[in-house]
């Protein structure tokens, strides 16, 4: 014999090695991203990893969840992510129906996956929504959880095509006493004792907010009645949302579509942002405290969005002081009152950077300018620069521009490095004149406003 054995000789033998069942299956994702003009941007979208879950399945109604609209379900939610998470990973489903809620934590391999008609209706009581450490408007500070969210974890989904609706916490979210944070870090006082809830002081939460997470995939699912920033990874890497709907609703303000702050890798493509502010407002810290965790957000894609919110479609900023760079907007539709395509906005207190930003092949109508740059935004000073450009724009065009097509400011000490704009036609402008103060190598190459070359 020649030392091997066949299954039916071990048989035979007694000492056949039973069959091993086998291993859920990672389900994979797709994102449907065009070929973009940039070699860059196309890196970007292949190296940003999107989480695979394993093929199982944890209904929340097999742990006690009901769909009344009335029952409590933050435990029956809790427990179904658990034992998820320990079973390695998979989804944890909410069918359809309306599951009245408090904070919802994920955790590694966890997808949240809300199916056709299901509604999370996050509670109105405060209690629901224990402290953690989160940054509010790019101060670190402990404040109630955000509807959805995550803290150092890897491998984390919020899917499908059902509705987060946060209506009920207007009772408990609402508050925007930064000045207060700002004092507590003048005082040197850590970001964990920065506690805000009990302080007397109030602060808003925001809605989906993965903190210090890893591979993180937002994906199908409509936001509704936001009080605060609808999508806000922070300190993050590798982040894709996909095919997303946020809320255009004017009924409270400060509801920015999307605000990836000091994250690495973002793809957010195929989305209707709607927004009572920016829809894409990128950041990385303010002031002092955005010094000491000194973290950029770099290397975001934006392709295939309709951007319905009343200020930037692209914004960079103000809470930029850990700097910005490596920025593609590709296919974007400007709609409504948006204000402008691109909006940059820092000054000599915040500091930082947003360098290397492109803009291919936006369109639509502006209620103010197609881009707005300021180094002096809100008049606040002090001693530190911020430092803008390059800034591209290619193919672009508008039917409505209420201001001017192009107002962008340096310093004097602090020239824009670079603003280049080709190919691109801006149609019903009112004002046809253009700003370019302190901004070096500003080149035109078939560009016309209003039908006249510039």
């Amino acid at each position: 014999m020649d030392g091997r054995f066949s299954r039916r000789q071990l048989i035979k033998a007694g000492l056949a090695i039973p069959l091993l069942p086998a291993l859920p299956v990672p389900a994979r994702h797709r994102l449907d991203v065009p070929t973009l003009p940039w070699p860059a941007a196309n890196t970007i979208v292949a190296s940003t990893t999107i989480p695979a879950f394993a093929d199982r399945k944890f209904p929340i109604t097999g742990y006690g969840a009901k769909n009344d609209g009335k029952t409590d379900n933050t435990a029956a939610i809790g427990q179904a992510i658990d034992a998820c998470t320990a079973a390695g990973g998979g989804h944890v489903i909410v069918p359809k129906g309306t599951f009245l809620t408090g904070a919802i934590h994920l955790k590694s391999n966890v997808d949240l996956h809300l199916e056709p008609g299901a509604v999370l209706k996050f509670s109105g009581d405060a209690a629901k929504f224990p402290n953690v450490l989160t940054r509010y408007e790019g101060i670190e500070c402990v404040n109630r959880s955000p509807m959805i969210y995550a803290y150092q974890q890897k491998n984390i989904g919020l899917t499908g095509s059902g509705t987060l609706d946060a209506a009920a916490t207007s009772s408990w979210n609402k508050g925007s006493d930064r000045a207060y944070l700002e004092t507590l870090v003048a005082q040197g006082i850590p970001p964990e004792k920065r506690v805000v809830p009990g302080s007397g002081h109030t602060m808003r939460s925001t809605f989906v907010e993965p903190y210090a997470c890893e591979n993180v995939l937002i994906q199908g699912i409509t936001l509704k009645n936001s009080m605060f920033w609808q999508l806000h990874p922070t300190l993050c890497r590798n982040v894709t949302v996909d095919g997303v709907r946020t809320d255009p609703s004017t009924a409270h303000s400060n509801t920015d579509a999307c605000d990836p702050e000091s994250c690495d890798h973002v793809v957010v493509a195929n989305c209707t942002l709607g927004a009572h502010d920016d829809n894409i407002a990128i950041k990385s810290g303010r002031d002092a405290d955005g010094r000491r965790v000194n973290v950029p957000c770099q290397n975001l894609v934006v392709v295939n969005c309709v951007m319905n919110g009343n200020w930037g479609a692209i914004t960079c900023g103000s809470e930029q002081t850990g700097g910005i760079r490596n920025v593609y907007a590709y296919r974007l539709t400007v709609q409504g009152d948006t204000k402008f395509a691109l909006y940059v906005k820092s000054n000599t207190l915040r500091g930082g950077f947003s360098e290397n930003i492109n803009l291919d092949s936006v369109s639509g109508t502006f209620a103010r300018n197609f881009v707005f740059v300021t180094s002096t935004y809100n008049n606040q000073t002090g001693s530190t620069p911020p430092s803008f450009g390059p800034f591209t724009m290619s193919n672009c065009s508008s039917t409505k521009i209420a201001g001017r097509t192009f107002d962008v400011s340096g310093l004097s000490g602090a020239h824009v490095h670079g603003f280049g704009v080709s190919d691109s036609r801006f149609a019903g402008v009112a004002d046809a004149s253009n700003t370019l103060k302190y901004v070096d190598n500003a080149r035109f190459t078939n560009v016309t406003v209003n039908g006249k070359p510039i």
